[in-house]
């Protein structure tokens, strides 16, 4: 049978002890503290129902529009929107897809051959294995290190027969933008190579704090290289479930207009993107404003409960974020993070992710979600920090 098969979906289907553990507690009827939920429509935040709808309802009335990049008016508003934060663009610099994920494989088939390899950061989010070897690429990391700020690892680089270079900013979970410096040096050595950047900002509307040296849009700096910059709803807006993204093409004028021009007989190839969802855009855009207002100000506020129930000689660490939704936390390493992230599930009802699911090699580190409502966070992390102290 494994014949009829593709080798890209050659990886196990099989769960690891935690999903097993998780998944026994749950059918058991057990509560749990859950401080790993990234969605952010079942985090109890308020939803602008209203306008959201009447968003569908004034484009309900609108023809099928097939266009591969996306209709004129929601490309203009994605532009608005990078205008919001200070990028200016040109419609023409825009394309539409159906999710971050989709921008993705678009780009992958854009830029790549099959067997060619796809340079990948780590520590980061586990989603670029599979959508590199889906589109028959082979998923190449590089080192992100740590020295009480993220930088990139250069001589972790290997450039052989390379297809693109994904950058996120701000990094999924480590809430690290990428430094001028570093931005600036990675360009130089892609320009150099022949290669794009694909850099993922769907996390930039959601600093922590001041970053002087930081990037916080790419999008709007320049470079000698090809850059696509990933943005979308599911995260700036908090409506994953509307399934919509956007890719901004930068760089040298010649680069941009071929890569368009390619990109657009891929999209017009699938021509994934609802047409209803496009012409609601620039409604959903505004009301998603006041979801990613919520969200700041929750991840802020459990950032902050976290670092007070800390204080100041707790053994557990809480490394430095300037962006994002997560908090890395390091705990002694009498056992590894896996067994960790076992024990406060089983013993005190508490589900968190082990950093090496992040592939974080810093020790035994977890990770929490920011966007947990704060009752549930506030008590989740007092569990752990008691677990800590009694082991």
């Amino acid at each position: 049978m494994e014949r009829l098969f593709s080798r890209r979906l050659a990886w196990t289907t099989a769960e690891n002890d935690l999903a097993r553990a998780e998944a026994a507690a749950r059918a058991s009827g057990r509560p749990l503290l859950d401080l790993t939920v990234s969605n952010p429509t079942q985090v109890g935040l308020h939803y602008p129902d209203e306008e959201i709808a009447r968003a569908f309802a004034d484009a309900a009335t609108n023809p099928y529009q097939p266009s591969p990049l996306g209709v004129p008016s929601a490309r203009a508003a994605v532009v608005a929107d990078y205008a919001r934060r200070g990028v200016g663009l040109d419609v023409n610099q825009v394309a539409l897809t159906a999710s971050s994920s989709e921008s993705y494989a678009l780009l992958f088939k854009l830029l790549g051959d099959p067997g060619q390899t796809v340079l990948c950061p780590e520590p980061s989010y586990p989603l670029f294995e599979y959508l590199a070897r889906l589109e028959s690429l082979i998923p190449r990391p590089y080192r992100l290190r740590f020295d009480g700020l993220w930088h990139i690892d250069f001589d972790s680089l290997d450039f052989t027969d390379v297809a693109a270079i994904i950058l996120v900013s701000p990094n999924n979970p480590t809430g690290s933008f990428v430094s001028r410096e570093d931005f600036d040096r990675l360009a130089g050595l892609a320009a150099e190579h022949g290669h794009a950047l694909i850099v993922d900002e769907v996390f930039a509307d959601f600093p922590l704090g001041p970053s002087a040296d930081a990037v916080t849009a790419v999008a709007g700096r320049p470079s000698p290289s090809l850059v696509f910059s990933l943005g979308g709803l599911s995260k700036s807006c908090g409506l994953p479930h509307l399934k919509l993204g956007w890719i901004a093409t930068t760089g040298p004028d010649a680069l941009v207009r071929g890569a368009l021009a390619r990109l657009e007989l891929i999209a017009d190839t699938y021509l994934s993107v609802g047409t209803p969802v496009q012409m609601a855009l620039p409604g959903l855009l505004q009301a998603g404003a006041s979801v990613r207002r919520q969200i700041l100000e929750r991840v802020q506020r459990n950032r902050q409960a976290l670092v007070k129930a800390l204080g100041a000689h707790s053994p557990c660490t809480l490394l430095p974020a300037e962006a994002g939704w997560c908090a890395i936390l390091r705990v002694p390493e009498i056992m590894s993070d896996e067994a960790w992230a076992g024990t406060l599930l089983e013993q005190d009802g508490v589900l968190v992710q082990p950093g090496y699911f992040f592939d974080l090699t810093m020790g035994a580190t977890l990770v929490l979600s920011l966007i947990v409502q704060e009752p549930v966070f506030a008590e989740g992390v007092a569990r752990l920090l008691a677990r800590v102290a009694a082991t």
